[in-house]
């Protein structure tokens, strides 16, 4: 079968591997769209970084050493379920939750398995990935999304990361969010409060992106911070009082900083965003002296249903948000490599997979 495989810093190869075998308890997936992520774009130029196996180090639940089949983000068509399989059926759409995790540390004993002291990935770590013309997953993983667009499934990894943050920082309906950072899953961020009835502001300096979320309709206002104030935009939205919650989605120290002081006495913070460094945080100021709370959110536990629901139903629409769709054979030039040289321009790089 053809595949999309990872080696390692800026080595990635189509190949053609043997198709995986069905096995007890699990699913066999014909992949169709594999969307491009952060994560795939930083394993691509910066090498690879836990949960990434190395070529002599191999993944702790995997087994596996580079190379491992990319694409973590997709969607597909059940070709063949195991005996024991009774929730999808041969011909069904599905998407998979693409994670490992060991079932026996305390995180995944709460139920709380995106925490998993040996979490890894699928498309990341092994077991297959999305961008391969077949992939046999853990049937614990498998989500049908009924008559939904397979286009549209390959966004529902990213929209349960948004959907976690929101349901993790406890957004009440007809309260006010700030979200800083328009980037892909700051605008799905936006949209997710916004179906969920709350009033959203969007802070973004990119002009590419601000049309993006224009387009996209779900930020009831758009703030450039770099021509107008920020917390002036937000005072006049909230009769001077700040808004309940911010979401910071852009990994940049003045952001950080920015959405403690647009949040109320009692608001929240949370940090979605990944910070590879430490930064500079007054905790009296930011905090304490005003009674904020301060949370963070990675990846997803148990959310993927609600995200199929919210796309079903209509109160969100990811069509939108896809910005391009490449063939397998185009995945560096026309994907990894126009992330990062146009990355601004694009929301979610489909890779359509050769079936």
């Amino acid at each position: 079968m053809k595949t999309v495989r990872y080696y390692g810093t800026e080595d990635v190869r189509i190949e053609d591997i043997p198709e995986p075998e069905l096995v007890d308890g699990s699913v066999k997936i014909a992949p169709a769209f594999n969307g491009l992520c952060g994560s795939d774009l930083s394993l691509f130029f910066s090498g690879p970084l836990p949960p990434a196996p190395t070529d002599s180090e191999p993944h702790a639940l995997s087994g596996e050493v580079l190379p491992v089949v990319f694409g973590h983000e997709f969607s597909g068509v059940v070709t063949e379920v195991a005996h024991d399989v009774d929730h999808v059926q041969v011909g069904d759409r599905v998407v998979v939750e693409p994670l490992m995790v060991d079932g026996t540390c305390w995180a995944c004993q709460q139920g709380q398995y995106n925490l998993c002291e040996q979490m890894g990935f699928i498309g990341i770590s092994g077991r297959g990935g999305g961008m391969a013309q077949s992939i046999v997953v853990e049937k614990r993983w498998v989500h049908p999304i009924g008559d939904m667009a397979l286009e549209e499934g390959a966004l529902i990894e990213p929209l349960a990361v948004a959907l976690n943050a929101v349901k993790r920082a406890g957004a009440i309906e007809g309260e006010t969010a700030v979200v800083g950072g328009g980037g892909p899953i700051g605008q799905l961020v936006t949209a997710v409060l916004k179906a969920k009835g709350l009033n959203v502001i969007l802070s973004e300096v990119s002009a590419a992106r601000q049309q993006i979320a224009k387009d996209a309709g779900y930020a009831d206002r758009i703030v450039d911070p770099t021509e107008e104030s920020l917390l002036n935009v937000v005072h006049d939205a909230t009769d001077g009082v700040g808004a309940a919650f911010a979401f910071d989605c852009a990994g940049v120290e003045v952001v950080f900083n920015q959405m403690f002081e647009v949040v109320r006495p009692t608001g929240h913070v949370e940090i979605v965003a990944v910070y590879p460094e430490a930064i500079m945080f007054a905790v009296a100021d930011a905090l304490t002296m005003q009674e904020r709370t301060m949370g963070s959110s990675i990846g997803y536990a148990n959310v993927h249903s609600e995200a199929i629901e919210l796309v079903r139903s209509g109160k969100l629409n990811v069509c939108q948000f896809i910005s391009s769709v490449i063939e397998m054979d185009d995945v560096v030039d026309q994907g990894l490599r126009k992330l990062r040289d146009a990355g601004e321009t694009e929301v979610k790089i489909l890779v359509k997979i050769d079936q």
